[in-house]
Order: C-alpha cells, then structure tokens, then sequence
C-alpha cells in the first residue's frame, strides 16, 4: 500500500488511540514551545498491576508501567534532526516519567515518519542505546525504542529495543501478521 507522511503518521495515529491518550500538536502549539521539531504527536501509556490478599489494603506486590511515544514527521531525516528529537523525546520521557516505589519500566520511543532518510541517520539509529536505572533497578528502568518509517520505500528499521516498534508498524501499516501453523502430534 502506497502511503504519504501524513496518511502514515495517521494511521498509526488512529491504531494507538485505542491503547494509548493521544495528545497531537498544532503548528502554533510547536511555535508557542518553541521547539523547532516536527513533533506531531505524543501517545503516553500508563499501566498498573498489583496483588493483594483478602482486601487491597493487603497489597502484596505492584507495579506502574508507562511509555511515551513520541511520533516526528519530516520530508527528509537528517543525522541532525534525528540527534535533536531523539534527545528531546528522552528528556521529556524523563520528566513525564513516575519514578519510585512500584514503579518497574519506562519506554521512551521516538519514532520517525518521513519520506527519506540519511544513511548516516539510519546508522545512529541503529547504533542508539539508552538505558537508565533507578536505585540499581529497585525502582526501575527506562530504556529508549526507535524506529523510522520511510514512505518512499516502504522500509522500517529500529534500533535493538525498537523491534517490538518495528513489529507493530508493521502490522498496523502492510497487514504483515505471521500464519501460525499449529502442528498436532
């Protein structure tokens, strides 16, 4: 299927409104932040599990889970623009993030729809790692997803902690599940 930037970035849109809240950006909203990125969009999503014994005042164990995808669109990613919104998404990331007692991961992901990409942008793609721990781990990690869209060409690629981006991406846009063969012995 044949997509633009904008039909991309609004199908992917569309599919993580059912799972994440969806805050999209407006030129003067950018303008009035100052921000000089093309932020289209932040998605957070925010997860609590817990077990307790009899009543919930016998909490026995819980944990918060958030992610925070940040979705950028350019006509032509550059190592430049990367660097700049990929920075921007783990600080912001950091701020939003709810570190503490319960608290297991944050995901920072900024993910990237653009027509085409520099080879030098696709490469500090891949080669990006982000990770920080919280009070060695006891109150958690965050850990930073990747990915870039190019329209022209139909190809996806992420860094190693995007490949689950990567697989959703896929999904939503080409319909590319897996048959699963069940094999009965």
């Amino acid at each position: 299927m044949e997509y633009t930037v904008e039909s991309a970035a609004e199908k992917l849109l569309s599919s993580f409104r059912a799972y994440y809240n969806v805050k999209e950006f407006t030129e003067e909203e950018k303008e009035a932040k100052s921000l000089g990125l093309p932020l289209r969009a932040l998605c957070e999503y925010y997860e609590k599990s817990q077990k307790y014994v009899v009543s919930q005042k016998a909490e026995l164990w819980s944990e918060n889970s958030e992610e925070f995808l940040f979705l950028f669109e350019a006509d032509h990613l550059t190592l430049e623009t990367f660097e700049k919104c990929k920075d921007y998404a783990w600080e912001e990331g950091t701020k939003l993030a709810h570190v503490g007692p319960g608290h297991m991961y944050t995901y920072v992901t900024p993910m990237f729809v653009c027509n085409t990409c520099d080879e030098a942008a696709r490469k500090a793609l891949k080669k990006c790692r982000k990770f920080k721990s919280f009070r060695f781990s006891f109150h958690g990690w965050m850990d930073l997803h990747a990915a870039v869209l190019e329209v022209q060409n139909n190809q996806i690629s992420s860094n190693a902690g995007g490949r689950s981006v990567e697989k959703v991406m896929k999904r939503v846009l080409f319909n590319s599940k897996k048959k699963r063969r069940w094999f009965l012995k």
